[in-house]
């Protein structure tokens, strides 16, 4: 059984070794923190703690660090989430706030994450396999040149120029953008799919050929819409932290580039009361990630389809700013993109 007392060694400790990286030993607890108590009574409590497998030493005679078990210790009970300052607020708010679509929003977002926790940031698009068709457009650019525009409640945006077979005039193109609003508007990109495939049927033989290049591009952005998709930055925070990994950084960096793995892991792990899930070292081994650390929250989208952001760093990292400032960037883009 650990005391109070101990647990909040074990935060000093966390917080120290997060700040200098060096062990943390009785004699530099007691001259930096106020326990009132001699460094033997501290010593003691160290040793309570590594009974319990939350600290660990890492040479002989050495001070000690904290464990997997012992970050996840002090992230359930101990991190306070310090929130970010009024700068860091406006920050976020005048970085994102200037994006002019989602594709931009997404990639602003893990820029912005990146700098602020100096780690490795992701985003999920919103869940496009659930999303629905909002709004078709064609745009007419020469005779036999149109743009196609496909935009989804998620408030994803595809766009498409393509060249048709034969000219068509502007109010060929009307009749066909209104009809197709008219049959997908609101459907599911599944059942929005289906009708696609078979709408050319629906014409006559003579206006066959431009409503099959139309369909056929807009099938290509169906498809590209339920497929699932990670926006990443900051890479190169992983490197600069490679000394906090025992062995090579590259099979770190060969698994943080498989999207499937990813996505898996942000499905997994369960948000806590703070609203932003955590997954310490050896919890995310099976992914090829066991010597880091996953953050993340959920944002949610107009449609009302929910998406993870987070970072990715080694388990030696500031969990209290980084949670902190996961939740604060989930929050304001959902506020950005949860409305019509």
């Amino acid at each position: 059984m650990v005391s109070d007392r101990s647990l909040e060694v074990l935060r000093v400790i966390v917080q120290d070794y997060v700040a200098s990286r060096e062990p943390v030993g009785s004699k530099s607890i007691v001259e930096r923190h106020s326990f009132g108590v001699s460094a033997a009574t501290i010593r003691n409590d160290m040793a309570s703690l590594e009974e319990e497998e939350l600290i660990a030493a890492p040479h002989t005679s050495s001070g000690r660090v904290p464990t997997d078990k012992g970050y996840r210790v002090f992230v359930d009970q101990l991190a306070d989430l310090r929130p970010l300052s009024s700068a860091q607020r406006q920050a976020i708010e005048t970085f994102l706030g200037q994006s002019v679509d989602l594709d931009d929003v997404l990639a602003r977002t893990v820029r912005l994450l990146s700098q602020l926790t100096n780690h490795v940031a992701l985003v999920q698009y919103p869940s496009l396999a659930k999303s629905r068709v909002r709004h078709i457009e064609l745009v007419p650019l020469t005779a036999r040149r149109v743009m196609v525009v496909f935009i989804s409640d998620s408030g994803r945006v595809e766009q498409n120029i393509i060249d048709l077979r034969a000219d068509v005039d502007a109010d060929d193109i009307a009749e066909l953008r209104s009809k197709l609003n008219a049959s997908l508007g609101g459907l599911g990109l599944a059942e929005a799919a289906s009708i696609l495939s078979s709408f050319p049927s629906q014409f006559p033989a003579d206006r066959a050929a431009l409503v099959t290049d139309i369909t056929s591009s807009l099938l290509d952005q169906v498809a590209a819409n339920r497929q699932e998709k990670l926006v990443m930055a900051g890479a190169a925070n992983l490197v600069r932290t490679e000394n906090d990994f025992t062995g090579s950084i590259y099979p770190v960096l060969e698994a943080i580039e498989e999207q499937v793995t990813l996505l898996k892991l942000f499905g997994e792990v369960e948000v806590d009361r703070n609203g932003v899930a955590v997954s310490i070292g050896r919890e995310n081994a099976e992914f090829g990630l066991g010597e880091t650390s996953v953050l993340s929250s959920g944002y949610t989208t107009s449609g009302g389809t929910v998406a993870r952001l987070g970072v990715l760093g080694p388990t030696r990292m500031d969990y209290s700013n980084n949670m902190a400032a996961v939740r604060a960037v989930a929050r304001y883009l959902t506020r950005l993109l949860g409305t019509d």
